[in-house]
């Protein structure tokens, strides 16, 4: 009797197993006729060389997945799928605190859907570079540890971040080939922050390489590593924006909960605006840049992408904390979201931009502002010259990327500035910078003194000051613009950026509505640009990636 209910009991155990999914393979296919269509393409920047990286298997990349997601069905992901796909964080949050879903589980999604999409070469966006291979393990711990987790946090919450910011057990490229073998020691300031907040660093996104600031005219979302990262909104139609590019895609796609990007000028704002996401560029100081591969000390800043107000506000309180190896640094003690947000168009006053009224979308979105209560002030100010920006970018560059590779960088990286990387990728310019480096060759030629460079600082700063002054004139909340129209302007004055969606294009393609704020305001943008995005709720998931 025992021997017929020990017998009973295996066969109920083997037929309530699940069966063994085989593992998905990634193929590289040819791409020859898609690029000969591209070269058709209106968009100079679109005419493509390539979509497909040189380096990356992605076979290897998901390989420590192998038998944690052969126990992960279809039927698995379309069970979950309704709790994750567009949902913010909170919401997600209370649907492990009530069990209908574990971190294991919503770790176990996004690597499932990742996979599922990116194997697909009629949807793959080439916007992962690299994964976490400790993820899963890290997410059941989460479940195990987790007590009283508040729905307002980042615990456990699978994040990617840029390909610029260091991590101690994943490579650091940057999207080149000259840091391919980057493996750091440490992570970067940002990411240890994170990490104590509960968040799990999911994996990481392409970019365009060097941040875009390497290559002159070229396509935004390219890096050598990476290959060409594509726009889920009209897939090799649309630019991705740049240079945070996978951050933006990966978001949009809902890869992950959310990324983390980062900015010297627009690098946040373009691929939030170009992806339908919130994205916000804080005032420099208020996030660490130790750790991330640097453009400029004087403008570059990490920032949250996601797509919700709220979810970015909960990034805001994650990644704070002061560090005295950043000299811009700044002891922040602002609570950007944890007493929630409770504000009245009827208080906010807002600047319009007058040369920007003739875009239809904004200038419907302006009269919803009025509508809702906002007092609106039209402003006009005098286009700035940007004379000196690119001075100011090279001669950063020049000093502290150096900088990086001697103190940040991985033992195993022999390049020390930016004249060795040029050297080194001209021995396989092909491969390693096939639309040429010419912004880094002319970092190389510029001449400019660090006392000079003070001059055009200050220059530029005043300038950017100068076209925002109606924020002090008129006592404004913030000057409204259009996508990353005026990152220019608050990169050099310094002030901070968030751009909400507020529509799409008839083609489409999605447009924000961008606060620029004055510095240190962004609990006050967050809580406008909530107002706004509950008023207007446009965002929606791209048609191909439901």
């Amino acid at each position: 009797m025992r021997k017929a209910l020990y017998v009973l009991a295996i066969i109920i155990l083997i037929c309530s197993c699940k069966e063994r999914q085989e593992p998905v393979i990634f193929t590289k296919y040819d791409e020859s006729a898609a690029l000969e269509k591209q070269q058709e393409h209106r968009n100079r920047r679109m005419k493509f060389k390539l979509f497909q990286s040189k380096f990356l298997d992605m076979n290897e990349v998901f390989k420590p997945f192998d038998e944690d997601l052969a126990y992960f069905s279809e039927e698995d992901y379309n069970t979950i799928k309704p709790m994750v796909i567009e949902q913010d964080i909170p919401t997600i949050q209370t649907h492990i605190k009530n069990g209908h879903l574990s971190y294991e589980k919503l770790t176990l999604f996004y690597l499932y859907r990742i996979r599922k999409f990116e194997s697909d070469s009629t949807k793959s966006l080439n916007a992962i570079i690299a994964l976490n291979p400790d993820v899963v393990n890290q997410a059941k711990a989460k479940d195990k540890e987790a007590k009283d987790v508040d729905v307002n946090s980042l615990y456990g919450m699978p994040i990617l971040l840029k390909d610029n910011i260091n991590t101690d057990n994943m490579i650091t490229t940057a999207g080149a080939v000259a840091l391919k073998d980057n493996q750091t020691k440490n992570d970067a300031f940002i990411v240890t922050k994170l990490k104590e907040n509960g968040a799990l660093i999911l994996g990481k996104v392409n970019l365009s390489e060097w941040a875009y600031f390497f290559c002159s005219g070229c396509p935004l979302g390219y890096s050598a590593i990476g290959g060409q990262t594509l726009n889920p909104y009209g897939r090799a139609e649309f630019e991705t924006g740049g240079s945070s590019s996978g951050s933006g895609v990966a978001t949009a796609a809902n890869y992950a909960v959310a990324a983390v990007g980062t900015e010297t000028s627009g690098s946040i704002t373009s691929p939030s605006s170009k992806n339908s996401l919130v994205g916000l560029k804080p005032t420099i100081g208020v996030f660490s840049r130790t750790g991330i591969v640097p453009i400029s000390s004087t403008l570059d800043t990490p920032g949250p992408m996601t797509k919700s107000v709220i979810d970015n506000a909960i990034f805001m309180n994650a990644m704070r904390g002061y560090d005295e190896t950043d000299a811009a640094s700044v002891n922040i003690k602002d609570d950007y979201f944890s007493d929630g947000f409770d504000v009245k168009f009827n208080d906010v006053r807002l600047g319009v931009l007058k040369s920007l009224l003739n875009d239809s979308i904004y200038k419907m979105n302006v009269e919803l502002l009025k509508t809702e209560g906002a007092t609106i002030v039209e402003l006009d100010p005098e286009n700035m010259s940007y004379e000196g920006f690119i001075t100011l970018l090279n001669i950063d560059m020049k000093h502290d990327l150096p900088s990086y590779l001697s103190n940040q960088a991985g033992d195993m990286i022999t390049q020390k500035g930016v004249a060795t990387v040029i050297e080194f990728n001209r021995k396989d310019s092909i491969v390693r910078a096939p639309y040429g480096q010419q912004l880094f060759e002319g970092i190389v030629k510029d001449e400019t003194t660090l006392e000079q460079l003070e001059a055009v600082k200050a220059k530029l700063n005043y300038g950017g000051k100068t076209y925002l002054i109606g924020l002090k004139d008129h006592k404004l909340d913030a000057i409204l613009s259009i996508n990353n129209y005026h990152s220019g302007v608050a990169a050099v004055a310094k002030y901070p950026t968030l751009t909400v969606p507020m529509g799409y294009e008839e083609s489409g393609e999605p447009i924000s509505l961008t606060f620029v704020g004055k510095p240190f305001s962004e609990r006050r943008l967050l809580e406008i640009g909530y107002a706004f995005e509950q008023a207007t709720k446009v965002r929606k998931l791209p048609k191909n990636y439901e």
